[in-house]
């Protein structure tokens, strides 16, 4: 049960990496406003010596349990231990399993880690991050022509960090500033194969995160432009009337989080895909 100081212990124990349990996890505390999750994570626990550590610190801190491991021994001593100090465990992926055992009338191959086998997908993904960074911030546009989505939009609407959640899911993604005064590179406006997105926030967002990072840097926003309502504004109004002018479809990111963003994007790019007429 939570305590008083409205904190619960959350124990996530995987035989691998652990990203699947922090994604589901994550997603699930989120909806309770009012308790904040204590996280210990035990990635790559594979044998009966590394479960002994793990659950010693369940014992010593009780909370949820949630696992992803394929051992069954393993399991076994895991679900036995927390029934016995009366903490209650799921395991995230044994259900899924057992939905996929029925339907395709096949039994699992147990291969720990599988979804990290270096294959071509791996690659892809690693190809991408490459172009990603060296693509980053209006670098090398000469190469944007290569680029699967190409980001546009004003400062500190969160391009950056979207090109690389895109990246990860192996979207090679370019991103290009729009800057006053500055003006767009010649090879943003002619590009062809590339989807191109236009990020944009409220005036009021833009300020507001801005001016937080002008604080964390410690520099004077008092007479800059850059958190200025009225320059910001004309900002916005240019990245708006530059977008129709190409027709890049608009992406309002003022109450979207990365991955919200960087999921609607990816739908763009899928429909996208999808329409584009074989060669």
């Amino acid at each position: 049960m939570p305590t008083s100081n409205n904190y619960f212990h959350l124990h996530l124990v995987s035989d691998s990496t652990g990203e699947t349990l922090i994604t589901v996890a994550r997603a699930v505390a989120a909806q309770y406003a009012n308790v904040t999750p204590v996280e210990h994570v035990y990635p790559l626990v594979r044998s009966q010596k590394q479960l002994d550590r793990v659950l010693d610190e369940i014992e010593e801190a009780p909370g949820i349990v949630l696992f992803t491991l394929l051992e069954k021994d393993l399991v076994s001593r895991l679900e036995d231990k927390c029934k016995n100090i009366n903490v209650p465990s799921l395991s995230i992926i044994g259900p899924v399993m057992q939905l996929f055992e029925a339907y395709l009338g096949a039994a699992t191959t147990g291969r720990v880690g599988a979804q990290h086998v270096l294959n071509a997908e791996y690659f892809k993904r690693i190809d991408a991050l490459n172009y990603t960074m060296i693509h980053d911030d209006g670098q090398h546009v000469e190469g944007l022509e290569d680029a699967d989505v190409v980001l546009v939009g004003v400062s500190r609407t969160s391009k950056t960090p979207t090109s690389i959640y895109l990246a990860n899911r192996g979207i090679r993604t370019a991103n290009v500033p729009l800057v006053p005064g500055i003006p767009v590179p010649a090879q943003l406006e002619t590009l062809i194969r590339p989807l191109v997105v236009s990020l944009h926030a409220t005036p009021e967002r833009l300020i507001q995160v801005r001016q937080n990072r002008l604080l964390s840097m410690g520099a004077d926003s008092s007479s800059d432009t850059y958190t200025d309502r009225q320059a910001v504004a004309e900002e916005v109004a240019f990245a708006r009337k530059l977008s129709a002018k190409h027709d890049w479809p608009l992406l309002d990111v003022t109450r979207r989080s990365i991955e919200e963003t960087a999921a609607a994007i990816m739908k763009l790019y899928s429909d996208r895909q999808r329409n584009r007429p074989t060669e």
